[in-house]
């Protein structure tokens, strides 16, 4: 199993709403060769972490299935993310589409990138509460624990069901 967390909470470069980039990413992911979609989560409105005064994201969960190196993956995924207009700067910045491996099928690696697990994941809400959507026997492969106790573990974060305003 492969989870592959989707964000954005800047417009696009042509103008489009954070979650439509999202669902535009998705269809991109999902046309990776060698990967086929089996889950989406429902989507998420998300503030920043760690918390400032950005704007705030739309964020969910692509599962997918097959076998692909994990620098292959990182170099397709940072691809898509330029495609849609994301440009490298300031660590937790604002963006217009971020694309996060957060496990390949339950590889642990510290180095080369990508590292795996997700280094952060276990930490954040926006990440966890959508794999419960997708994956909901979830285990992280480092940690061994499933994605429920993980996510009780979590001080509250700013995470609800994304409705259009």
């Amino acid at each position: 199993m492969i989870l592959i967390s989707v964000g954005a909470n800047l417009p696009g470069p042509d103008g489009a709403a954070p979650i439509d980039t999202c669902i535009a990413a998705v269809a991109a992911v999902g046309a990776i060769p060698g990967l086929r979609r089996t889950d989406l989560s429902p989507w998420y409105r998300t503030t920043a972490i760690p918390k400032s005064d950005q704007p705030d994201y739309c964020n969910g969960m692509i599962r997918l299935e097959g076998e692909m190196a994990p620098a292959a993956l990182l170099a397709a995924l940072q691809e898509i993310e330029t495609r849609f207009g994301r440009v490298r700067g300031a660590l937790n910045g604002a963006r217009t589409l971020d694309l996060d491996i957060i496990d390949l099928n339950g590889a642990i690696r510290a180095t080369p990138a990508p590292i795996l697990p997700h280094p952060r994941a276990h930490l954040r809400a926006f990440v966890l509460r959508p794999i419960l959507d997708v994956a909901p026997g979830w285990r992280h492969p480092a940690l061994r624990m499933g994605v429920s106790a993980l996510l009780a573990e979590l001080a509250p974060q700013g995470i609800e069901p994304w409705f259009e305003a």
